[in-house]
């Protein structure tokens, strides 16, 4: 199963991602921890690259094309050979975080967008997608708080990630894969919530028995 989580600068997916695999290897499941752009050397170059605060003057195709490109290499390195052997595999951020940031954001058409994203992801859509929600400037302000650098992304304006956080909202009402979870609480708060909807979504598909816990860390 492939499960992404979505969402503004702020939100915690991160932390989310990180104590989602932590209950799931602890009920013996193999889990994948990997993160957009990232998840293999290739792509971690890039993300420097898209990330490094000199690089102000980076036209929006050219953003677009570099996360793709790192996305690319993690579906085809990582990804994929995970899934095929049964593997979970979590995602901080995946194809929508294109048509939310390079789409929303910077105003390429959704067309465009989709049709690279179906390109470097061979067509691989999430089972389950994760939009943890809140709102631009209270996510601003927690990415500013958490010590930190800011990278170029982040160091874009507010009008920029209301847009983004517009366009997250739009897609998330098409339901099916998408659930919204509210990011406003603590760690431990939305970490319950993300549970409850992971191990249901997991049991239904067969990979988790029904009668393991989706409660809180033992």
């Amino acid at each position: 199963m492939l499960i992404t989580f979505e969402g503004p600068e702020g939100g915690g997916k991160s932390t989310q991602v990180a104590l989602l695999a932590e209950s799931l290897r602890s009920q013996g499941l193999i889990v994948a921890q990997l993160r957009e752009p990232g998840g293999t050397e290739i792509s971690e170059q890039i993300r420097d690259v898209l990330h490094d605060n000199k690089n102000k003057k980076m036209d929006a195709r050219t953003e677009l094309l570099l996360y793709e490109a790192a996305r690319s290499q993690m579906v085809s390195e990582v990804v994929i050979p995970r899934l095929e052997d049964d593997i979970v595999v979590l995602v901080d951020r995946f194809r929508d975080s294109s048509v939310a940031y390079q789409g929303g954001g910077r105003g390429i058409s959704d067309v465009d967008v989709n049709w690279l994203n179906d390109f470097t992801t061979r067509g691989l859509v999430p089972d389950l997608t994760l939009l943890l929600t809140v709102d631009a400037e209270t996510g601003l302000k927690r990415r500013k708080s958490n010590g930190k650098e800011m990278n170029r992304m982040d160091n874009q304006s507010l009008e920029f990630h209301k847009k983004v956080q517009k366009k997250y909202l739009e897609m998330a009402q098409e339901g099916g894969r998408w659930v919204m979870i509210d990011a406003n609480g603590t760690a431990s708060e939305v970490q319950e919530k993300v549970r409850d909807v992971v191990v249901v979504r997991l049991i239904e598909s067969g990979i988790l028995e029904g009668n393991i816990s989706k409660g809180k860390e033992r």
